[in-house]
This record gives structure tokens, C-alpha cells and sequence, in this order.
């Protein structure tokens, strides 16, 4: 009978040193996608693909994550056609960015041009998204930094404000931008 409960309470013993020993080794934890994550680091956005997933499926998200005014203004030619004139790239001219538009890929049009938009530069910390036609100027060129752990925007140019943009039209080309803003917050608040 003692032989019985020696061998009970060493078996008890060695489990509980055992799980003792298998909780103090797993140092990691899990964040909300299931990814490992080392303790002692905060990790506010779980990736670029989260926080691009989030900027593109929220409006008010991607105001947030903008940095106005932006690096690069809005050059236009004036209308005497002899001179630059620059607007500031402000949170009223920015137009909503959805999932569609930050897309990688490579079309080939029935007419036989090449549209390709992808990621020029893929950093850790500094990402280039260029879209536009091949043998061609690009029609959106965003800049995405990591400054204190958050993705933010921090340059844009869109074909919106092209240079070639007449200052005379620039007001309702804002107005444009804003009512497809409209109908984007509309599904994307």
C-alpha cells in the first residue's frame, strides 16, 4: 500500500514539475491574427497587410492615417501657361483609397496597353505603390511610412491633380473628389 501511494505522489510530483517547466518555456504570446509575438514589444498594427486591409475598408480610419498637409503639393500650370503654381495636398483634396485602387497586378487592355500597379519599394519601414500604364507617367504614386510603429501615408501624387490640370478647374475637381468620398464612407465609414 505505501509502495502504491509512493508511486502516486511522485507521478503527481513529476506532472506538476513538468507542466511547471512547459509554462515558464513558452515565452510568446499570440496577437489577434494568431501570430507569435515576442513579449517586452508592442506591436500596434500587426503588419502592413492589416493596416492596408483597415486604410482601404475605412474612411475614417484612412483620414487618421494620413499625414496633412502632404510632403509633395499639387503643382499646376497657371493659366497663362508660363508658370507653376502649388497647393497644398490637404485632407479636403485627398481621395479615398479603396482595396481595388492598391492593388497589385498587371492588365493587359484589348487595345493593347500594359496597366500595372504594384509596390515599387517594399521596405520595412517605407513602401512605394506606383499604378499607371507601361511606357507611361503613373497615374497614382502613394507613399506608406512606419513612424513610432503606425503605417501612415506620407506623399501622394494622383492623376486627380495632374499637371496638366487647368488651375481654372481645380475647385470642381476638389468637389469631384469629395462626392466620391461621399459614396466611398457610404460603404467604408
Amino acid at each position: 500500500m505505501n509502495a502504491k501511494r509512493f508511486a502516486l505522489c511522485l507521478l503527481m510530483v513529476t506532472m506538476l514539475v513538468g507542466v511547471s517547466f512547459i509554462s515558464c518555456g513558452n515565452t510568446s504570446a499570440k496577437d489577434s491574427s494568431g501570430k507569435d509575438v515576442t513579449p517586452g514589444t508592442t506591436q500596434k498594427d500587426d503588419s502592413f497587410e492589416a493596416f492596408l486591409t483597415k486604410f482601404t475598408s475605412s474612411a475614417a480610419f484612412q483620414y487618421t492615417r494620413v499625414k496633412f498637409p502632404l510632403k509633395t503639393p499639387i503643382t499646376l500650370m497657371s493659366d497663362d501657361g508660363n508658370s507653376e503654381k502649388t497647393f497644398p495636398f490637404t485632407k479636403e483634396k485627398w481621395p479615398l483609397l479603396d482595396e481595388e485602387t492598391l492593388k497589385e497586378e498587371r492588365i493587359v487592355q484589348d487595345e493593347g496597353g500594359v496597366y500595372v500597379s504594384r509596390f515599387v519599394v517594399n521596405e520595412p519601414t517605407h513602401k512605394e505603390f506606383e499604378a499607371g500604364y507601361e511606357e507611361s507617367e503613373v497615374d497614382l504614386r502613394v507613399v506608406f511610412e512606419l513612424i513610432d510603429g503606425n503605417w501612415y501615408v506620407t506623399d501622394c501624387y494622383t492623376a486627380w491633380y495632374s499637371f496638366d490640370l487647368p488651375i481654372a478647374d481645380l475647385k470642381e475637381t476638389i468637389s469631384q473628389v469629395q462626392e466620391e468620398n461621399k459614396a466611398f464612407e457610404e460603404v467604408h465609414p
